[in-house]
């Protein structure tokens, strides 16, 4: 009965001590998953800012050269409006 109590005494440490290193190892997981998740979210971040003033940058030359048009061709650029005005509306007709 001594050494059947023995290997049950040998056989839950060794069962402690598996669950202490399975522990540690989803420890370290955990960690490296969530240091992989800021790093990822940091750089997606970085990216919609860059693309926020690079639309935005996009959005001024247009504005600009929309502007310039009309105040050098003010004739072509109503012309333009109506004929966009017209084929908007005529979208929405049967034929």
């Amino acid at each position: 009965m001594a050494q059947s109590s023995s290997r049950s005494t040998d056989f839950d440490r060794a069962l402690g001590e598996t669950k202490k290193q399975a522990e540690n190892v989803a420890s370290a997981f955990s960690g490296a998953a969530q240091d992989v998740y800021g790093q990822a979210r940091d750089s997606a971040a970085d990216v919609a800012g860059t693309a926020n003033e690079a639309a935005r940058s996009a959005m001024n030359s247009f504005e600009k050269a929309i502007r310039s048009t009309i105040e050098t061709q003010p004739y072509t650029a109503a012309a333009i409006a109506l004929g966009i005005g017209w084929l908007l509306g005529r979208m929405h007709r049967p034929f």
